[in-house]
């Protein structure tokens, strides 16, 4: 089951680039939009990344 939804994401993942430079050469509007998401969702996942490594990704309670 789990692998089912792997690849799903895997599909999602590889479509939305497909539709990133798509639109980029100017594709429909439809495909600008999902390239709009897949950018903003790109966006969100870094933002992310970013705060967790400044929120103390370290390891502060040794107890050496």
């Amino acid at each position: 089951m789990i692998l089912y939804v792997l690849i799903g994401v895997l599909a999602l993942a590889v479509a939305g680039c497909a539709s990133v430079v798509w639109a980029a050469r100017g594709g429909p509007r439809w495909v600008r939009a999902i390239a709009t998401v897949t950018l903003l969702g790109g966006e969100v996942v870094r933002d992310g990344q970013r705060r967790s490594v400044r929120g103390g990704g370290g390891d502060d309670g040794g107890s050496d």
